[in-house]
């Protein structure tokens, strides 16, 4: 089986958490800092040899498209101005290859990977989802192939999640939680707190065999009264095993607005020429709490 070169990355989401700024801008072109969120994803794919990536998108979401497209007025100016900088930023989305395609009805994720079945092929493939961006030395999306290579089964990337929060995620059982490489004895999509084996949450990386594409093809609706794909995965690893990969890095979560707000921070504070100015505005901020 070959290694990983096609990516899906899923981008029709209604993106209702951040309403009303999504009513007209896709939730991925939220920018972190001034990046927006899609590119940090596609970023990670090619940093981890992605050579071909599809775009799942829905209505509304052309901007996407000309995001990685090229804007030649605008780099004519900052050519002409000879501010290099900025042209350097602005001209590196469009050097990747990117294509797309349109999820026609919002019905759910496992329906978005269905539909770049032609794309992808028989050949093993990645999905990165846009709510999750990973800060690590490997990509995070590298360390799922690496598994990959060794095992060549499917591989989901996890890390615990709060207990409170198990609802929002895909949880795994895993048999020996005690190994970074897991074997799972049960993939559960959205459980009850009472009900989830364990804290291991699906946190958007996966690489997955084809053979998922003819049980999402028929996969029944699942929690939300979508397609769920963790319902599909859970059907795959009952012919095949599917692994789960406890990756290293820390995670953003930035599907909801406290996550976004947070990662904006930590992000920013990361940056030598932004640093100083948020740690004074944060100096304020905290001032103004205690003295209240």
């Amino acid at each position: 089986m070959s290694t990983i070169k096609k990516a899906i990355i899923p981008a029709a989401g209604l993106g209702t958490r951040f309403l009303p700024a999504t009513k007209a801008m896709p939730k991925e072109m939220l920018p972190i800092v001034d990046k927006p969120t899609i590119q940090y994803i596609v970023e990670e794919a090619i940093a981890s040899g992605i050579e071909d990536i599809i775009i799942v998108t829905g209505k509304h979401k052309r901007a996407i498209e000309d995001h990685f497209d090229n804007a030649y007025e605008l780099e004519a100016n900052l050519l002409e101005h000879e501010k290099f900088d900025l042209l350097n930023k602005v001209q590196a989305p469009s050097t990747v290859d990117i294509h797309y395609i349109r999820q026609k009805e919002p019905l759910g994720l496992g329906h978005a990977i269905w539909c770049a079945r032609k794309f992808i092929g028989d050949e093993p493939f990645a999905v990165l989802l846009g709510d999750d961006i990973v800060s690590s030395e490997v990509p995070c999306l590298a360390q799922l192939i690496s598994q990959f290579d060794e095992v060549q089964s499917s591989v989901i990337g996890v890390q615990k999640v709060p207990l409170e929060d198990v609802h929002r995620y895909g949880i795994i059982d895993p048999i020996n939680a005690d190994d970074r490489l897991m074997k799972v004895r049960q993939f559960v999509e959205k459980p009850k707190q009472a009900d989830a084996p364990s804290q291991f949450g699906i946190v958007g990386r996966y690489i997955l065999t084809p053979a998922i594409f003819s049980l999402l093809e028929d996969q029944k609706i699942g929690a939300g009264g979508e397609i769920q794909l963790t319902d599909a995965i859970e059907r795959l690893n009952r012919s095949e095993p599917v692994y789960a990969y406890n990756f290293e890095g820390k995670r953003y979560d930035i599907g909801e607005q406290l996550g976004f707000i947070d990662t904006t921070i930590a992000f920013a504070l990361e940056r030598p020429d932004l640093r100083q100015g948020v740690e004074d505005i944060l100096k304020k901020y905290v001032k103004s709490l205690v003295s209240h």
